[in-house]
């Protein structure tokens, strides 16, 4: 988990960043010195169950996710979430009534909002395969940004990549567990029945995996960022820190 504290903390929310099925916290991290500049207050971005140093699940479900992350957080603390991909659901998730946590806000960026049959037996088949071991390390980092959508976006050799991939006795793997494919497709409508807190969907422009049409088919707020892809918080972190702006306080 990253953890970091900014200038005025205590002053406002903390700033809760999930990432996408696949990466870990430290996804987050290029986008550090923004952070300690526009966010008046603490931010936190913890792996997710089953990803970098989180333990995995005995099996897992969106509600599971939530309920892994909110008891890593202390129960008086205001909360505005952003969350990419699997992170934005698992944030709608936690700011459900009947979690019970202080979520102010969810800021949910390039959720998959439907799911061919198709797509869903890859990702069943994918949380059926046992892990993979590598021989080398450039094997594996290879693979990792593949899995993470970080290929062209993240160099092979970057700190983020390293909180991937697990070294044991010589061999190399990735450190999530392969299960956490088999999550399903997230049904937003409930998801954003069980809240009251502002929620915005965004998207960047050239991401593939959702449209505009579908995100705006559930009635809340749609921001599409120009030019970005699927992983727009790694391609411009000012262009989504951007989307937070409603909700800073201090």
């Amino acid at each position: 988990m990253v953890d970091e504290s900014g200038g005025r903390a205590g002053r406002g929310p903390i700033l809760l960043l999930l990432h996408g099925m696949g990466a870990t916290g430290d996804v987050w991290l290029p986008s550090a010195p923004m952070l300690k500049q526009h966010w008046p207050g603490r931010w936190l971005a913890p792996d997710l169950a089953g990803h970098g140093w989180s333990a995995p699940l005995p099996s897992y479900s969106f509600d599971r996710f939530a309920e892994r992350i909110a008891h890593g957080l202390v129960a008086d603390d205001r909360i505005v979430v952003l969350g990419h991909s699997l992170g934005g659901v698992v944030g709608l998730a936690l700011a459900a009534r009947a979690a019970g946590m202080p979520v102010d806000a969810v800021v949910g960026l390039g959720i998959k909002a439907v799911w061919s049959p198709d797509e869903l037996t890859r990702a069943a088949e994918l949380a059926a395969r046992p892990v993979s071991w590598f021989a080398s390390r450039t094997e594996a980092a290879r693979r990792y940004l593949r899995v993470s959508g970080l290929v062209g976006l993240v160099p092979p050799d970057h700190p983020v990549v390293d909180a991937g991939l697990r070294q044991v006795d010589g061999r190399w793997r990735l450190a999530m567990d392969p299960t956490a494919f088999g999550v399903g497709e997230p049904d937003l409508t409930p998801l954003l029945a069980a809240t009251d807190v502002p929620v915005v969907l965004a998207r960047g422009e050239h991401d593939s995996l959702v449209t505009d049409e579908q995100l705006k088919a559930y009635g809340v707020p749609v921001v599409t960022l120009p030019g970005l892809g699927h992983n727009a918080h790694v391609e411009d972190p000012a262009a989504v820190l951007a989307l937070l702006d409603p909700y800073r306080r201090g």
